[in-house]
């Protein structure tokens, strides 16, 4: 008897599972690479080099490969994502559909088995690497899905997707809930336009720079590390630049025009702007790069880095830098008093990102001109630029001082 013909059209056999590894390592088997993704759209609408999902994730990646801390941020993400719909759903990333991402986020709340997904901080290349530390914060939920999103919007743009299924879910803010008997669990919520509470206030920022003022600097590195954290806190109060930005931009960004300087910075999306740089920001640069040993303001081929490692010269990354303000933040902390409790707690959750949250509010404090404000801290819509603002919500809470609870405590006998 003469054998049949195999099914060309059959799915292949699944080569066995798959392993925790990053993007560059991943071996992916043909049943799941995505060449026939149930939502991939017709090849004739194909505007980029990709033939399966991981090298579409690439392609997305190449768009930032400019902008280091966003470059970050959406590797993480892609991966985290790749890596569940292979091994969490058996499927390829092309065949996700809405219920499947809505799926996704209650997994990101609390990714299960946390022995398989979870581990301490590991570099890449090591076995021990794992996508997640623990469970994410539901701030931490909004920036995975906000960086799924813009993957699954390019990948329907470039024409490799049919459709953004991700889209389908509201796209309203997450919160975090715990359901009565069960585990907690992402669920879409309220349209509201949230207020920002991710900055350090007047009492908090103080004790910042006191902490930065009680650095060691007997030694040429503690005097390295004091200068370079006083430059770091100046930079992020008067420009509230993005730790990315930090990274990526050198001195001659800094620029004198008819007179008047301005920081030139090219930020999300790769948008070119300028922010002024005020007198008491072009003190301060004038002052680190002195004690760099540099001319008082840079010239237009200066492209020593914004803020220099201690140790070669070399740019700190947006991750040291982090790094280095936790440390800092830490400190301040222990100098608040004891009665700030919840002010301590806050300065010991802070991050870089705090530092332009709190930038922009203080402009907005000082009486700056909402449209100026607007204009540098690089926000498109107005709306973005006012959920800094707390004068009411602040005068409304002071009134409601005025109401006290008058106690009579009677001592038991």
């Amino acid at each position: 008897m003469q054998a049949k013909n195999p099914d060309t059209n059959a799915r292949p056999i699944p080569q066995g599972p798959i392993p925790i590894r990053p993007l560059d390592e991943l071996t992916i088997p043909p049943d799941l690479d995505g060449r026939h993704g149930v939502n991939r759209a017709d090849l004739a609408r194909l505007q980029i080099t990709a033939d399966t999902d991981a090298d579409a994730i690439r392609c997305f990646l190449t768009e930032y490969d400019r902008s280091p801390g966003t470059y970050r941020i959406y590797q993480r993400e892609c991966e985290r994502l790749l890596l569940w719909s292979l091994i969490d759903c058996g499927k390829p990333l092309s065949s996700l559909n809405r219920q499947d991402f809505e799926g996704y986020l209650n997994f990101l709340a609390d990714p299960q088995p946390s022995a398989l997904w979870c581990g301490p901080k590991a570099e890449r290349i090591t076995e021990r690497w794992r996508p997640f530390v623990g469970p994410l914060s539901e701030s931490a939920v909004l920036t995975a899905m906000a960086a799924i999103n813009s993957l699954m919007s390019y990948l329907v743009d470039a024409g490799y997707l049919l459709g953004n299924p991700l889209g389908l879910i509201r796209q309203r803010r997450r919160k975090m809930s715990a359901e009565v008997g069960g585990p907690l669990r992402a669920v879409a919520s309220t349209d509201e336009i949230d207020k920002i509470e991710r900055f350090l206030d007047t009492q908090m920022w103080q004790a910042v720079t006191d902490a930065i003022e009680a650095m060691p600097k007997d030694g040429e590195r503690g005097r390295d590390e004091y200068e370079r954290a006083r430059f770091l806190a100046a930079t992020l109060y008067m420009l509230a630049p993005r730790a990315g930005e930090l990274e990526s931009h050198r001195m001659n960004s800094f620029r004198e025009e008819r007179g008047l300087w301005w920081w030139h910075v090219v930020g999300k999306g790769g948008k070119k702007a300028k922010v002024p740089v005020a007198d008491d920001m072009l003190k301060a640069l004038i002052r680190y790069r002195k004690h760099l040993g540099l001319s008082a303001v840079p010239r237009r081929d200066d492209l020593t880095p914004l803020l220099v490692s201690v140790k070669d010269g070399s740019p700190i990354t947006a991750r040291r830098l982090n790094q280095i303000l936790k440390k800092i933040f830490n400190a301040a902390a222990e100098l608040l008093p004891d009665d700030a409790e919840h002010k301590k707690e806050k300065l010991r959750a802070a991050s870089a990102h705090w530092g332009r949250h709190t930038g922009i509010t203080a402009k907005l404090d000082s009486g700056i001109d909402e449209r100026f404000v607007q204009k540098d801290a690089r926000h498109t819509d107005a709306r973005t630029t006012q959920r800094y603002i707390h004068e009411e919500e602040e005068r409304w809470h002071e009134e409601a001082q005025k109401q006290r609870l008058h106690w009579t405590d009677k001592k038991t006998p």
